[in-house]
C-alpha cells in the first residue's frame, strides 16, 4: 500500500481507532501492539511489539504474552468493516467453546487468523512454532485446537491492502 494503514484517515479519526473501538465495545478493552512512539496518538494503550519486523505472528505473541484475559480478540488494524457486534459474537462463541483459537472462516473455507479469538493457552504452541522459524500464522497452528466460526460473507474482516481496496473507504 505504501503507507501505514493504521494511520489512514477514516470516519473522522484513524482506521486503527475505528478497529480499536469495535474491539473495546466487544471485549471491554483494547490494546494495540506496535511502536508507542508511532501510535501513541491514537488514544489506546500500546504494547511494544516484542518481535518487531516478525510479522503478524510476532504481534499475536506480543499480545498474548501481556494479557491476563483468558480470551483475546486479535484483530488487524486494516479492517474497516469489522464491527463490535461481529466481534462480540465471536468472543461469546469462543468463551462457550473448548477451542484454543476460534477462527472465522468465510464461504470458501479460508481462515481469517487476523480477526480471531485466541485463548491464552495457545501462546505456548504458537511460540514453539515461532521459535522454529515459522512466521505464517496458520502454519503455526499445529497442535492447537482450532475451531472455525463460519461466516457467510467476508465483509466483517475484509482488509485493505492496496490503494484500490482503500479507495472505497477513503471518501467516508
Amino acid at each position: 500500500m505504501g503507507r501505514d494503514k493504521a494511520l489512514l484517515p477514516f470516519r473522522g479519526g484513524l482506521l486503527v481507532q475505528s478497529v480499536a473501538q469495535a474491539v473495546n465495545l466487544a471485549a471491554g478493552s483494547a490494546v494495540l501492539v506496535g511502536s508507542p512512539r508511532r501510535y501513541g496518538c491514537v488514544g489506546y494503550p500500546i504494547l511494544p511489539d516484542i518481535y518487531p519486523g516478525a510479522g503478524p505472528l510476532g504481534g499475536i505473541l506480543s499480545a498474548l504474552q501481556h494479557t491476563t484475559a483468558e480470551w483475546s480478540l486479535i484483530v488487524a488494524c486494516d479492517m474497516p468493516e469489522v464491527s463490535a457486534a461481529f466481534l462480540s459474537g465471536l468472543l461469546d462463541a469462543a468463551e462457550r467453546g473448548s477451542a484454543d483459537i476460534l477462527i472465522p472462516a468465510g464461504p470458501s473455507g479460508l481462515l481469517e487468523p487476523l480477526c480471531a479469538a485466541y485463548h491464552r493457552r495457545s501462546r505456548q504452541a504458537l511460540y514453539k512454532a515461532f521459535a522454529t522459524g515459522i512466521r505464517k500464522v496458520t502454519a503455526a497452528f499445529e497442535g492447537i485446537r482450532i475451531v472455525t466460526f463460519p461466516v457467510p460473507e467476508l465483509t466483517p474482516f475484509q482488509n485493505v491492502n492496496t490503494p484500490e481496496d482503500w479507495a472505497g473507504y477513503a471518501a467516508e
